[in-house]
């Protein structure tokens, strides 16, 4: 397998398509696993997550190793195992195992009707935020997604030439299907790898724009995984959450409460699970929304907080906030006004009085300060 991230040092322009100086390369041709993994060490990208120190790749024990050898990881089907278990205090809440558990026996998304790239881009396309990141995020930009699932969004990213989309995530069985994938469609820009959310092996300030949709509200400690991650994102550099609004996510909840009551006879009361055709689908959604055993909501200004605290700010929110329309025009990665309260209030009104679309899920963007 190959990879490259081509492009001229003289047209280099940030996430948001502004002129920036040139992103180190993390993916160039190969030939093997041993040849792949010695490059993602050489770059200065990886990082132990037990020690920090940076992990180097040995080809004799075919590991990636830290300083000294003190800690070193396996590969395991192309895929780096930098997986390391939370040591937090006795008493704290880790729903770590219980999560993990639940995707690797119930990946999400699956593959079912993606038989080719063109499947794959026209999916992504169709949705909007996918298709309005594809369009203004440059080309030349490093792309980290946290919690990747199944790696569509990666693999999609990874189609674009000259960018580098590195997915992550901790369950095994979403990441061989991602890579399956990748290799099955030479997605030559795709990587990645098993990692633990709170404990990132990455060097901090490394990518342009750092996604994680739909996944740190399934952690223990929401606002801890934000600011786990946080780091990771350039001066300058972008980042992407998606979250169940704690509004939003109301009328999904009570579908719940019918579906543990009655039964799956309450099931089409979600009209996603009414119109999609394909059972594996239908079945992936029905889990993901009703059986996940873990998940938490909040609000537009609880997201406010974190990124005022973390030096980032706000670009943009999908729903938009108040009367603005979100259009093709619409620059989601140039700093704007929040709205006031009421403004950003009757924003999670409105997703609860349309039914929860998308489970309630919203999406906030914010650009990280220089």
């Amino acid at each position: 397998m190959s990879s490259h991230l081509s492009g001229t040092t003289e047209d280099r322009h940030d996430a948001a398509g502004r002129r920036a100086a040139a992103p180190s390369n993390l993916a160039a041709p190969s030939n093997g696993p041993n040849e792949e993994m010695s490059l993602l060490a050489s770059r200065d990208l990886l990082r132990c997550p037990v020690d920090n120190a940076p992990l180097t790749w040995n080809p004799l024990t075919e590991r990636l190793e830290g300083k000294g050898g003190c800690h070193s990881f396996p590969v395991q089907h192309g895929i780096p195992c930098l997986f390391a278990p939370n040591q937090w205090p006795a008493g704290r809440t880790d729903v770590t195992d219980i999560v993990q558990k639940f995707y690797e026996q119930t990946p999400f998304p699956n593959y079912d009707g993606l038989d080719s790239r063109d499947s794959l881009r026209r999916k992504a396309r169709d949705g909007v935020l996918a298709r309005m990141l594809d369009e203004q995020i440059s080309h030349a930009a490093s792309i980290l997604e946290v919690g990747c699932g199944t790696g569509q969004l990666t693999n999609f990213f990874g189609m674009g030439f000259g960018r580098t989309a590195i997915g992550a995530d901790l369950c095994m069985s979403s990441l061989k299907l991602a890579t399956a994938f990748r290799d099955r469609f030479s997605i030559n820009n795709a990587r990645f790898m098993q990692i633990n959310l709170f404990r990132p092996p990455l060097r901090a300030e490394s990518f342009d724009v750092v996604i994680s949709n739909g996944v740190l509200h399934h952690t223990s400690d929401c606002a801890g995984a934000f600011r786990s991650i946080a780091p990771l994102v350039k001066p300058g550099g972008i980042i992407i959450i998606g979250l169940y609004n704690w509004l939003g996510r109301l009328p999904t909840l009570w579908r719940r409460w019918l579906i543990d009551t009655f039964g799956a006879t309450a099931a089409p009361l979600d009209r996603r699970l009414r119109d999609t055709s394909e059972a594996a689908r239908r079945e992936a959604w029905f889990m993901d929304q009703y059986k996940h055993p873990h998940e938490t909501k909040h609000s537009i200004d609880d997201i406010l907080a974190w990124f005022d605290a973390a030096g980032f700010d706000f670009t943009a929110c999908i729903p938009t906030i108040g009367d603005e329309e979100l259009g093709d025009d619409t620059l989601l990665f140039e700093p704007r006004p929040a709205g006031r309260y009421l403004d950003r209030l009757s924003t999670e009104l409105e997703m609860l009085l349309t039914g929860g679309a998308d489970g309630g899920l919203y999406v906030m963007i914010g650009r990280r300060r220089r």
